[in-house]
């Protein structure tokens, strides 16, 4: 008889297992209210980088993941621009993610911040140090078949996974009514990556920001932190080794030397 009621109760927790699991699988569906198709993400993101035809963003030139996160922070599009998950840097797939969140979750119809204009802020003695550990991460990043990810069955599709990134890559996304998502893309340089972000969004024309840090160039890439390690604006970034702040400068995405006001 003992034997019969371990083995009901562990019958009936394997049952509500695979309810979790369903339940789990259905709640990851993409939200309805994206900004764009997964579609609509991939192109942008093979026209935005070198190894699929795209132009140079003056780094390393990898391939690279792109996430969108909806109006309440939802991951509702994520992509990756190689012929499968395995040719991007696996580590860039929640950056991605965490950056779209990022620059949603610190911008406002009145106000774009990018990653990138978060950095200075966030070191000792910014007006923003410790921002980093007020938003952990969800763990629900690392689950499910890695096959699927970069699709539009990837298993974080429909969560809010937060986490928080204070380096170039992330960008808020506007409507000409205001602000409707977040952009991270990820897998090369920081600089080079908020340079591809910045080709993305102009192409998904979604880069209606009125206000940023930077009078003309909005939530532009501030490159004005000198020897000292100091930011002259309080949104600065440091430079990166190769070419991307030249690149910036082209596509204008970069300020140099501090905030033209």
């Amino acid at each position: 008889m003992g034997t019969r009621v371990v083995a009901l109760a562990v019958a009936a927790l394997c049952s509500g297992a695979g309810t979790v699991q369903a339940q789990t699988q259905a709640a990851a569906a993409p939200p309805s209210n994206c900004p764009i198709t997964h579609d609509q993400l991939a192109n942008a993101l093979k026209a935005a980088v070198k190894p699929t035809g795209g132009p140079s963003n003056g780094g390393l030139d990898n391939n690279e993941w792109a996430a969108i996160v909806n109006r309440d922070g939802k991951v509702c599009a994520i992509a990756f621009s190689g012929s499968s998950w395995k040719d991007q840097w696996l580590g860039s797939r929640p950056i991605a993610v965490e950056k779209a969140s990022t620059a949603l979750s610190f911008s406002l119809d009145g106000m774009a911040l990018s990653t990138a204009n978060l950095y200075a802020g966030a070191q000792p003695e910014g007006f923003l140090f410790g921002i980093g550990r007020t938003n952990p991460p969800n763990n629900a990043i690392y689950e499910g078949d890695a096959e699927k990810f970069g699709t539009d069955a990837d298993p974080v599709l429909g969560r809010r996974i937060g986490g928080l990134v204070t380096f170039g890559g992330g960008l808020a996304l506007y409507n000409n009514a205001g602000l409707i998502g977040g952009l991270g893309v990820s897998g090369d340089t920081s600089c080079a990556d908020h340079n591809v972000a910045w080709r993305m969004r102009h192409a998904l024309n979604l880069d209606h920001a009125q206000k940023g840090p930077d009078k003309d160039k909005k939530d532009a890439i501030i490159y004005d932190i000198g020897l000292t390690g100091a930011s002259k604006s309080g949104y600065g970034h440091p430079k990166c080794a190769g070419k991307e702040a030249d690149i910036g400068n082209e596509i204008g995405a970069t300020v140099s030397g501090g905030l033209l006001r």
